[in-house]
């Protein structure tokens, strides 16, 4: 009798946790569908700035705008910058995040000696638990960044970077390419990297590159538009973060119950098994003592 009693008070905590987890998948899934759609909308307007500036790189000197640059650091002040999330539950999206971070601080000097900054708790308790000096944590993002908040910090590193305090930065996040794939990323934020920003923000699909004509000047132009396309690169990457989180947690979820679900099953099994056993026990018992008394 105790065996069934503790087979059936698993069977109900089981059932509690498939539950949870089912409702947890539901949430996942409404907000990985808003998240979504918001960093495909912005795909394309990233796309284009980032082209337009290539074009306009093009045809100036790569030294006649402070952002534009290939990308070696020339006194090993980097900043880099990792995005993880806030809450965990979702599968190996800040395992796999964290681990190109530590790799790349390990293998690269000038970030290891550089300014760490982390976006989100988990990436900043595990960072700091092996020994790497965690200079900023910003919280003030979330689950659903603004663009406002985004701006703000994407201008602070370009006004760092033409002051000179900086000679690059670099954003570590989670790429989202489809809902059955994200990968992550190092992306090279400033100086701008016009030949690659534009990959980071194109699904990967063919597309034609317009000729342009301009006036004003390209470099008058550049003034402009450079600012304004690391802003949108970052607030991309930010976006691409938040829909990775939300779709790795729905699969992560969506195991976890079928799971629950499975083990639920073995439990039933086991239990019927037990019943059955103790059932013919009595029975035993019975025939036993009536025999005996007969």
């Amino acid at each position: 009798m105790g065996k069934s009693r503790e087979i059936k008070k698993r069977m109900k905590a089981v059932g509690n946790i498939r539950r949870i987890t089912k409702t947890m998948q539901m949430i996942a899934t409404s907000k990985f569908s808003k998240a979504q759609q918001t960093a495909t909308a912005s795909k394309p307007y990233t796309a284009a700035l980032s082209d337009l500036v290539s074009e306009l790189a093009a045809r100036t000197k790569e030294s006649s705008h402070p952002l534009l640059g290939g990308g070696e650091s020339r006194a090993g002040r980097e900043v880099t910058l990792v995005i993880t999330s806030d809450r965990g539950l979702c599968g190996p999206y800040n395992g796999n995040i964290i681990r190109t971070a530590m790799r790349h601080l390990r293998s690269h000097e000038p970030a290891a000696r550089g300014r760490i900054e982390v976006v989100g708790k988990k990436g900043a308790n595990v960072l700091r638990f092996n020994e790497f000096p965690v200079a900023a944590h910003h919280t003030q993002f979330g689950d659903k960044p603004r663009y406002e908040e985004v701006e703000r910090l994407a201008r602070d590193y370009i006004e760092r970077f033409t002051r000179g305090e900086i000679d690059a930065v670099r954003v570590i996040y989670m790429r989202y390419i489809s809902a059955g794939q994200q990968k992550p990323e190092i992306l090279q934020l400033v100086p701008f990297d016009h030949s690659r920003a534009g990959n980071h923000a194109h699904t990967g699909k063919s597309h034609m590159h317009a000729l342009y004509e301009f006036s004003p000047s390209a470099e008058e132009l550049l003034d402009t538009l450079l600012p304004a396309a690391v802003k949108a690169v970052l607030f991309q990457a930010f976006n691409d973060a938040i829909v990775s989180e939300h779709v790795a947690r729905m699969v992560a979820m969506k195991s976890a119950t079928d799971n629950a679900g499975k083990m639920r099953k073995r439990l039933q099994r086991q239990y019927n098994r037990a019943r059955q056993a103790q059932i013919t026990t009595e029975l035993t018992e019975i025939i036993s003592g009536a025999q005996a008394l007969g």
